[in-house]
């Protein structure tokens, strides 16, 4: 097999967690130094310490000992935030030292929560209103980017960005994390999950006024980068409703069109 094959069809797997998560932190903080500044960036960094110090208080109040503090190597820090790398290092060794203390180690999903969470909050207790839109504005052009290579997937195996290739060419892989029901219908795909790992998180930290953040924008902007004439209606939400409902659909009934970088 060809490199360039072997290139393509790598380049079509599932983007992993560490990927996604420096993906929306890149956006997160664009988006925060174009409209906040250096304040901005520096609220960043805080909320990003305040999760720093629930990770080594979980660790010492469990293990009941200060031996068990965290190295630098085992600890999330706003640099690394931004490098899939350094995440993937991070999240390895952090998750190794719960297990050695008989903690339930946590996923890459549920820490990408947690951390955006903590940023969320810290922004819009400085910034309050704006703030949000802020926070709210990375979200997008981050689920804006996900969309176009959504798009991209499904021209490279010689699909339209249509409807019809929107969830089978989807850049995030599922798991037993999320529980969900799909229905296609002639105009629309309905989507309704009883079970998010996201939200979870968030509900059970008391994170739900900074989750939503994520949950209002996120599906909307991914179509929107996929295809400019698809939409979403999200109607419900886990942490509103206790689930997220979905219709996906291509405005005036238009059934798609074609891949453009």
């Amino acid at each position: 097999m060809s490199k360039e094959i072997m290139k393509e069809r790598k380049d079509l797997e599932p983007i992993s967690m560490y990927e996604i998560t420096a993906k929306l932190f890149n956006h997160i903080s664009k988006s925060v130094a174009e409209h906040l500044g250096e304040q901005g960036q520096y609220a960043m960094v805080e909320g990003i310490q305040s999760f720093i110090e629930e990770q080594g208080r979980e660790i010492t109040e469990h293990a009941g000992k200060a031996c068990c503090e965290l190295k630098p190597s085992e600890l999330f820090s706003y640099e690394k935030l931004f490098d899939p790398q350094e995440i993937e290092q991070t999240f390895i060794k952090y998750t190794q030292v719960q297990e050695n203390n008989g903690l339930e180690a946590m996923t890459m999903y549920a820490i990408m929560a947690k951390v955006f969470a903590y940023v969320s909050r810290s922004i819009v207790e400085r910034f309050g209103e704006e703030g949000r839109e802020v926070v709210m504005n990375g979200v997008g052009t981050f689920g804006e980017e996900r969309g176009r290579d959504i798009a991209r997937r499904a021209a490279a195996v010689g699909k339209p960005n249509n409807i019809n290739n929107y969830l089978s060419n989807y850049d995030m892989g599922r798991s037993e994390l999320f529980e969900y029901e799909t229905l296609f219908h002639p105009q629309e795909i309905e989507q309704t999950f009883t079970k998010c790992v996201f939200a979870e998180q968030w509900k059970k930290d008391g994170m739900e006024e900074y989750g939503i953040l994520y949950c209002h924008m996120i599906d909307p902007s991914i179509a929107k980068g996929f295809n400019p004439n698809f939409e979403v209606v999200h109607d419900q939400y886990v942490l509103k409703e206790g689930v997220c409902h979905f219709r996906f659909q291509m405005k005036d009934g238009q059934s798609g069109g074609t891949y453009h970088d």
